[in-house]
């Protein structure tokens, strides 16, 4: 999806909680069931940082945190006030489901007019190549998406490289 698209997808979205949920798994290159299963502890707003427990591969990533995104958090926070899971189901029993979130992804797809291909992991394929386009070191990309391998990342090297101190998150820009 193009930065366009992003920004569209996510001005379309008028639930706090979905929007919010839509703009954490871009901000942070997360998997639906990453974003599901978040906790309001992994949000570290003093490291501007988010954690990820026990991603794919069973594997613990720490992955960044943008302003935008907290500011978006606490508008979040004070609506919901969620106690343990960052998105509770409706019953407040437990996270919200991957399906929601999927169905969620596809209903503000729809209403923003994005092409029918798109899902919700075009979010984090989006998440990967913006912060390219932008000039950040692959390295440092594969680490934030919790890649093992350089070749998983590899799919993403159509544009050139640059150093960490550059990184700027690819939602500051919408």
């Amino acid at each position: 999806m193009s930065q366009g698209e992003v920004k569209r997808l996510l001005e379309v979205t008028s639930n706090e909680k979905h929007k919010s949920a839509l703009m954490l798994a871009y901000s942070c290159g997360l998997r639906v069931s990453e974003v599901a299963m978040m906790q309001v502890k992994d949000i570290d707003s003093e490291r501007m940082v988010v954690v990820v427990h026990q991603g794919k591969g069973r594997k613990d990533r720490i992955t960044l945190l943008s302003e935008k995104m907290l500011d978006q958090l606490r508008i979040y926070y004070k609506t919901y006030r969620p106690k343990v899971w960052l998105f509770e189901n409706p019953l407040k029993d437990g996270p919200i489901s991957g399906r929601t979130l999927q169905q969620v992804f596809r209903n503000s797809a729809k209403k923003a007019e994005i092409r029918s291909d798109a899902t919700f992991h075009s979010l984090r394929h989006s998440f990967a190549t913006h912060l390219l386009e932008n000039g950040t070191d692959l390295r440092f990309i594969q680490e934030l998406l919790g890649h093992s391998s350089s070749k998983t990342t590899e799919i993403y090297t159509h544009v050139s490289r640059a150093s960490l101190s550059r990184i700027t998150n690819p939602l500051d820009q919408l």
